[in-house]
C-alpha cells in the first residue's frame, strides 16, 4: 500500500512546526520531510532535524540536477524538499507530510496532478493578526522591522487559503492537533485504504 502526502502550510508564527512535531510523536506510521534550506540555523536547530543547512550554491547545483521534489524562495532564503526521499517513503507505505509554504504546495499540487497521488493539502491560520503578531514576537529571535515585514508576508501567504483542502484554525494548540489528527486518522478511513489494507477481511466478509 503506498502512503498519503499531507502538505501543511501555515504563515510563519501560527505554530505549524509545534503542532507537525506533536502529530509525528502521537500518530503511527507518520513522518515528517527534513527540507533543506540555504537560511542560517536559529538557535537550538540542529543540521538533519529542523532542516538539512546547505549553501546557495549546493542548492541550485540540486535544482539543476532536478533532485528537489518542490522548491521556492522565501524571504531571501532557499527552500527544498527531496524528491528521491519522498518517492521512497511513500513506497514504503510511510505518510508524508510535507511542512512547506503555499509556493511549494502548489508546485507539488501541479506536479502530482496527472499522478496516483494526490496530495491533501492543509492549511493553518491564526485567530488573528494581533495573536500572530504576538506570537512572532515572543520568539525574541527579530527585530521589529523583520517582524513586521512578516507580519506582512503573512496576509499575502494566507490569502492563498482557498487552493487548500481542509482549513485549522490554531487558538487552542490541543484543538487545533485534534483536528490535524482527525484529518490524517478518516484520510486512512478511505474505501481505497481500506480495500488495500483489509482487503481479504472484506472479501470474506461479502462472500456467500
Amino acid at each position: 500500500m503506498t502512503g498519503s502526502l499531507f502538505i501543511i502550510t501555515a504563515a510563519s508564527g501560527t505554530g505549524k512546526t509545534s503542532l507537525v512535531k506533536q502529530l509525528i510523536e502521537n500518530t503511527q506510521n507518520l513522518t515528517v520531510s527534513v527540507s533543506h534550506t540555504t537560511r542560517q540555523p536559529r538557535p537550538g536547530e540542529v543540521n538533519g532535524q529542523q532542516y538539512h543547512f546547505t549553501s546557495v550554491d549546493e542548492f541550485k547545483k540540486g535544482i539543476a540536477e532536478n533532485q528537489f521534489f518542490e522548491y521556492a524562495e522565501v524571504f531571501g532564503n532557499f527552500y527544498g524538499t527531496s524528491a528521491q526521499k519522498v518517492t521512497a517513503q511513500l513506497a514504503q507505505g510511510m505518510d508524508v507530510i510535507l511542512e512547506i509554504d503555499w509556493q511549494g504546495a502548489l508546485q507539488v499540487k501541479e506536479q502530482l496532478k496527472n499522478s496516483n497521488t494526490t496530495p491533501i493539502m492543509i492549511f493553518i491560520l491564526p485567530p488573528s493578526k494581533e495573536a500572530l503578531k504576538e506570537r512572532l514576537s515572543n520568539r525574541g529571535q527579530d527585530s521589529e522591522d523583520v517582524i513586521q515585514t512578516r507580519l506582512a508576508g503573512a496576509v499575502k501567504e494566507m490569502q492563498q487559503y482557498s487552493n487548500f483542502d481542509y482549513i485549522v484554525i490554531n487558538d487552542d494548540f490541543n484543538a487545533a492537533y485534534e483536528e490535524l489528527k482527525a484529518i490524517i486518522i478518516a484520510n486512512r478511513q478511505t474505501l481505497k485504504k481500506q480495500q488495500s489494507t483489509h482487503g481479504d477481511l472484506i472479501n470474506n466478509l461479502i462472500t456467500d
